[in-house]
């Protein structure tokens, strides 16, 4: 059934505050189903419509040309759909009786009125810039605008930095991070946590951590930012030309150049001053049609709660894809077609350096907060046909619902083919998929492009394995205990080679090949855990002696995923020398 729009009967007048993303995208789809209307959008910055994820690429000459991030000027706007832009111009107050916004001329200073049928927020999310020493020395930056990026460029060029310090080891940190080294500078990334990029479980995080040493960033993580000091007052043979950041019990580390990469937060004083409800987690509070708590006023994108469709929670989810989807549903309810939004699963993706990583739904610590039951399974396949070239592997990892088996996360590290595979878990979640009917999908197979058995796949059916219980896992956060336990066997199945690169300790060696033949050597008085290089020998090893009686599990994602998680205390780069190999059929 179609959805009515009331788009002729009626002019509006629509009041848009926020030029970007989600706010331009409201203000296009608006103009489209309405030729009569009046669009009116308030930014307070230079530029409206341009491409927020790419300035770190633009910081790091990836991108040499500043224009190429302006999608559209306001003149574009103005002469294409009739919408008229006001850069430069802040709105400071909104009073919902009157249905006016009061505008400050940032240029001129004048302050006005100016009425509205509809508005709309879309004023985005801050950098978090904690109240902490010296947060406003010169040579401190956050990467939220086309100003902030050429402030930054210009730093560069003028104080030639050698040293930067990067605070916050999320993706836009990491991208910095990149486009740094990318400029020549030596940098090192500080993080609280123990681990960069927080949507990941640690030991994915751990192959972006060897990426990120192979290509010269020093990484300083659970230390968390406590100042920066100015740089006469710590004696140093290297005089930073900007500061020394303290971090937890680490020397002060000299930076030319800091980012601040601590997060955002949702930029909600307007609407706390006109009234508006704000949610719990401090975004404003709005409706499945994006309505907030006062009656033709809309809110879309980095300042709004959102529902997570998986533990069904309000978050804060900063995502350019969502926001401007949400700005199309807004204009879409204002002229009558009266649809939900349905939450945000929070699909993202990140180059670093040679490796790309992905994300969709929840990781195991939320899943563990929300109490959803859920197992998982790991594969580690080429993206491509191994015996075509250039095939390269992929560390993939799958969550999904104990008793249904619907999807409930997923995380991908990869050199190459990671953002389809993303995208195909990201569309089965979004289409309710469960781990089995993903096993199932038809996926495009030629050898430059997949296998047989697309990566998807294999992942899926190791999946369906587990949910049938036709494998029994254990985990590697569960192996220090399990391999010094005396009642357990731990057995390797590999080859001989395969273990002189490396082992589990106290693990039992007994190849695949010669399993049936050594049988009387494991003990049925000993619970047993078989391990591989990926989990294909293991599953098979499995098989073997659940079927002659043994107490047995395997150790999911076999020893590549065991490896990596405790890749932060070994020497980097040893995950990636690991020849690929096929994974669970």
């Amino acid at each position: 059934m179609n959805a009515e729009y009331n788009v002729a009967s009626e002019f509006k007048k629509i009041v848009i505050i926020g030029g970007v993303a989600g706010g331009m995208s409201a203000a296009a789809r608006a103009r489209r189903l309405s030729e009569n209307s009046r669009i009116i959008v308030f930014e307070r910055g230079e530029h409206v419509s341009y491409a927020n994820c790419g300035l770190p690429y633009f910081i790091g000459d990836e991108i040499e040309s500043r224009n190429k991030l302006l999608v559209a000027t306001p003149t574009d706007l103005e002469q294409k759909l009739n919408i008229e832009v006001r850069v430069f111009s802040e709105v400071v107050d909104i009073d919902t009786a009157s249905t006016t916004v009061t505008v400050k001329d940032l240029k001129h200073g004048v302050v006005y009125g100016e009425t509205y049928d509809e508005l709309i927020l879309a004023v985005g999310a801050a950098a978090i810039k904690p109240k902490i020493e010296g947060i406003d020395l010169p040579g401190l930056f956050a990467v939220r605008s086309v100003e902030d990026a050429e402030s930054i460029k210009k730093w560069i060029d003028e104080y030639k930095p050698s040293k930067a310090v990067v605070a916050g080891g999320g993706f836009i940190g990491l991208e910095m991070a990149e486009q740094l080294v990318r400029r020549g500078l030596e940098v090192t990334l500080i993080d609280g946590k123990d681990q960069v990029l927080a949507p990941v479980d640690p030991e994915m995080a751990a192959l972006v951590h060897a990426e990120l040493k192979e290509n010269g960033i020093k990484l300083v993580l659970g230390a968390s930012i406590e100042g920066f000091l100015k740089p006469d007052s710590v004696k140093s043979s290297f005089a930073p030309k900007s500061c020394f950041v303290k971090a937890a019990n680490h020397e002060p580390i000299a930076a030319d150049l800091v980012i601040l990469g601590l997060g955002v937060r949702p930029e909600t004083t307007l609407a706390k001053k006109a009234g508006l409800a704000i949610g719990e987690r401090g975004g404003i509070k709005v409706d499945d049609k994006l309505q907030t708590s006062v009656k033709h006023v809309w809110a879309v994108g980095d300042a709004i709660e959102v529902l997570n469709p998986i533990n069904k929670k309000m978050s804060l989810i900063a995502l350019g894809g969502p926001a401007n989807r949400q700005g199309r549903l807004v204009a879409d309810n204002i002229f009558g077609a009266d649809k939900s939004y349905k939450g945000t699963l929070g699909t993202a993706i990140l180059r670093v350096f040679n490796l790309t990583a992905a994300s969709v739904g929840l990781n195991e610590s939320a899943l563990k907060d929300a109490q959803i039951p859920y197992d998982m399974v790991y594969v580690h396949p080429n993206d491509h046909a191994s015996y075509f070239p250039g095939a390269e592997r992929l560390d993939m990892k799958v969550l999904f619902h104990s008793n249904t088996g619907h999807l409930l996360g997923a995380q991908i590290v990869g050199a190459q083919g990671v953002d389809k595979r993303i995208d195909v878990i990201a569309t089965a979640m979004k289409a309710g998929l469960t781990i089995d009917e993903l096993a199932d999908l038809e996926l495009a197979y030629a050898p430059p492009y997949g296998s047989a058995k697309d990566p998807i796949n294999l992942l899926a059916m190791s999946g369906s394995n587990v949910h049938a219980g036709l494998n029994k896992q254990i985990h590697w956060y569960e192996m220090d205990e399990i391999s010094k336990d005396q009642r357990t066997c731990v057995i390797d199945v590999r080859t001989k080679k395969e273990r002189d690169r490396g082992y589990i300790e106290g693990s039992m060696h007994i190849p695949i090949s010669e399993l049936r033949g050594r049988i009387a050597e494991i003990s049925k008085e000993k619970d047993v855990v078989v391990y591989c290089q990926s989990g294909q020998r293991s599953y098979l090893a499995f098989r073997v002696l659940k079927q002659l009686g043994y107490k047995v599990r395997s150790l999911s994602g076999g020893y590549l995923t065991w490896f990596s998680a405790n890749e932060i205390k070994k020497p980097h780069g040893s995950v990636f020398s690991l020849a690929p190999e096929a994974v669970t059929k």
